[in-house]
């Protein structure tokens, strides 16, 4: 099954990869900006995934494009939020490696 050339398992191969990098980086770093960088590529996975099935679906609905749509505003909120708290971590800190953070402590 292919649209405009590209087989469907392309897609997949190239999602799987994305969503491997992204959680080998937010598994394995201590920095928060990477780690935040690791969750974006996970989610940019998802969104190629639901892109490709909205495409290669014999119904040619536009579901798989709305919820890419709804991800990538996730995505732009969490993006938001994790710089927000890496600035004031940073801030109070000197340091936004994961390990010297210990602000939720009692």
């Amino acid at each position: 099954m292919t649209a405009s050339g590209v087989p469907l398992v392309d897609f997949l191969v190239l999602a799987a990869a994305l969503f491997c990098i992204g959680l080998f980086t937010a598994l394995r770093r201590s920095n928060a900006i990477v780690i935040l960088m690791g969750i974006e590529l996970m989610l940019n996975a998802v969104n190629v995934n639901l892109v490709a099935f909205s495409r290669f679906l014999p119904q040619n609905n536009d579901r798989g494009q709305a919820f890419a749509t709804f991800v990538l505003a996730v995505a732009a909120a969490e993006a938001a939020v994790g710089l927000a708290m890496a600035i004031i971590v940073s801030r109070k800190r000197n340091t936004i490696a994961i390990e010297k953070i210990d602000l939720m402590r009692g």
